[in-house]
C-alpha cells in the first residue's frame, strides 16, 4: 500500500515566521519608543536614545516582513482563483512599505543626529529642524500614501484568505483592520499606541499560526 508523501511547505512556513516576527516587532516599536515633548531638550534626548533607534528599526523590519508574508500566502494559493489577489497584496504591500520606510529612515537617523546636536549645544530650538522635515508636505504625503497602501495590501490579503477556502476565514481580518488604522493610531495617547502594537502582534501571530497549520501539502 502506497502512503501519500506529506512534507512541510517550507515557503508557507517562512511566511508564517515572517508574520510572527513582524507582529512582535510592531509591539516592540510601540512599547520601547520614548515619548516626550519634542520641542524640549527632553524630546531631543528621546530622539538620541537607544529606545528611539530600536523602536524605529523594529518598525522598518516589520514593514519589510509583512509583504513577505503576503508572498507566502500567494504561494500557498498558487493555482487557485485567489492567487492573483494575494499576488496583488504582495506587490501593493512592497510599494507601501517602501514609501513608509523612507519616512521612518529619516526619523531613525535624522532625528537622532538632531537630538544629539541639541543636547551637546543645550539648544532645544534645534528640535524645530526635526519637526520641520517631519511635517514637510512632501514627506507627509509620501508617508500617508505609504500607509494607505500598507492598509490596502492588508485588506487584499484578507480577501484572498477569506475566499480561499483553505485557510480560516477570519485569520487575516484582524491584522488588516489594525493596519488600516496605522496612521490614525499615531494621534492617540501612548497607552493607546502600545495597545495597538500588542493587538498587531496578537493578530499577526494568529495569521502565522493559521499558515503554519496549513503548511503541510500533499504531493
Amino acid at each position: 500500500m502506497n502512503v501519500p508523501d506529506v512534507s512541510p511547505d517550507y515557503r508557507t512556513r517562512m511566511g508564517a515566521v515572517a508574520f510572527a516576527i513582524a507582529g512582535i516587532l510592531f509591539a516592540v516599536y510601540e512599547a520601547v519608543a520614548p515619548r516626550a515633548d519634542e520641542t524640549t531638550l527632553e524630546g531631543a534626548a528621546s530622539w538620541a536614545s537607544a529606545g528611539w533607534s530600536v523602536a524605529h528599526i523594529s518598525a522598518i523590519v516589520g514593514l519589510i516582513l509583512i509583504p513577505l508574508g503576503y508572498g507566502a500566502i500567494r504561494g500557498f494559493l498558487d493555482g487557485t482563483p485567489q492567487e492573483r489577489t494575494a499576488h496583488l497584496a504582495a506587490i501593493v504591500g512592497y510599494i507601501g512599505s517602501g514609501l513608509t520606510i523612507s519616512y521612518y529612515g529619516a526619523e531613525t537617523y535624522g532625528l537622532k543626529a538632531i537630538g544629539e546636536r541639541a543636547l551637546v549645544d543645550g539648544d532645544p530650538s534645534l528640535t524645530d529642524v526635526g519637526n520641520d522635515f517631519r511635517l514637510d508636505p512632501t514627506a507627509m504625503t509620501v508617508f500617508a500614501l505609504g500607509l494607505l497602501l500598507v492598509g490596502v495590501a492588508a485588506v487584499l490579503a484578507s480577501i484572498a484568505v477569506w475566499r480561499s477556502g483553505s485557510l480560516p476565514r477570519w485569520s487575516a481580518v484582524p491584522l488588516a483592520a489594525l493596519l488600516v488604522v496605522m496612521l490614525p493610531q499615531f494621534f492617540v495617547p501612548q497607552a493607546g499606541r502600545i495597545v495597538w502594537g500588542v493587538l498587531v502582534a496578537v493578530s499577526a501571530l494568529w495569521l502565522a499560526a493559521a499558515l503554519w497549520r496549513a503548511s503541510r501539502s500533499r504531493s
